[in-house]
């Protein structure tokens, strides 16, 4: 049977170490400067109704890197921005393609697109879960610190796709994730209460507060994103003065583990949500994380296509 990845609940422990081996191996490789061809004759859909730099790049360097390629379809050149359902373009691109990669708004559009298609669907991003944002974050702490289990990462700011996807990576691999938040910008308590329950599992902490200071204290990663995530433009003033405070500085950093992880998806707002001094300082790993997207799809495209 096919396999999605849709949420980082889609992936076993198993798989996840599996996908960061596999990873890490490939990098090996292209920094070798060796090919290596696993999907060559395969190629991958992108859909994109979002905009986006790192996933697009990534996702067609990677396929073509692998020897497969990759199509570009926007929103605004399919029949699907002119009515057609999303039941008829997953099963019409069936056809065509061996696997789809997404970025859209709804997680509903990527369930269907997926309950639908005879092949792999991959979530780019949606409004609720960024599951290869989450591969890419573990690979990178785990290529700086070695090890998963056990480490403590703290995340200061919206309970968004990215923090929903990084507490269910942290809980999968035994990592503890604690998250400081304003009132009224905290994780959705279905995702919090299903990552308490794998949590159980795995032995991991999780701590949820509004004080960031608390939130960051002995973590060995400070993550962060921007406060006002796609399609929340218009909420930009109303969301600085709520986030006043919890602003990954210098200051706060002193909380955290000597020499902890600074961590950041990207695009970043300099003097917001982080300060310049940290996200360029030597604690900084966003363009390790930037670049380790790249490996870390490549080896979800290997796991899902062949």
């Amino acid at each position: 049977m096919k396999k999605d990845l849709l949420t980082i609940f889609d992936l076993t422990s198993g798989d996840i170490e599996t996908l960061l081996r596999r990873a890490a191996f490939l990098k090996k490789k292209l920094k070798q400067g060796k090919a290596h061809h696993s999907l060559i004759g395969k190629s991958l859909g992108m859909i994109f109704e979002k905009s986006s730099t790192r996933t697009r790049v990534s996702f067609e360097v990677g396929m073509y890197q692998l020897g497969g390629q990759a199509l570009f379809l926007s929103a605004n050149d399919l029949q699907i921005g002119r009515g057609e359902t999303t039941a008829d373009t997953a099963r019409t691109l069936s056809r065509y393609l061996d696997a789809i990669m997404i970025r859209t708004f709804s997680q509903a559009t990527v369930e269907e697109l997926a309950h639908r298609a005879a092949i792999p669907v991959i979530n780019g991003l949606t409004d609720l879960h960024h599951p290869c944002q989450a591969l890419a974050d573990l690979f990178t702490i785990q290529e700086k610190r070695r090890t998963l289990k056990g480490l403590k990462l703290s995340y200061v700011g919206d309970g968004n796709n990215v923090a929903t996807s990084l507490i269910q990576a942290c809980v999968r691999t035994g990592m503890h994730f604690s998250m400081a938040a304003p009132a009224g910008y905290e994780l959705d308590m279905t995702i919090l209460n299903e990552a308490k329950a794998e949590a159980r599992k795995t032995v991991a902490d999780i701590e949820v507060t509004t004080d960031p200071y608390r939130a960051v204290k002995n973590a060995d990663v400070v993550y962060t994103d921007v406060w006002a995530s796609m399609g929340q433009e218009g909420e930009h003033a109303k969301r600085l003065k709520a986030f006043q405070g919890y602003q990954v500085d210098a200051k706060l950093m002193k909380a955290a583990r000597k020499g902890a992880l600074v961590m950041h998806c990207l695009p970043a707002h300099r003097g917001e949500e982080i300060s310049a001094e940290v996200i360029d300082g030597p604690q900084s790993v966003v363009f390790d994380q930037a670049e380790n997207r790249l490996h870390a799809q490549k080896a979800v495209l290997e796991m899902l296509i062949r």
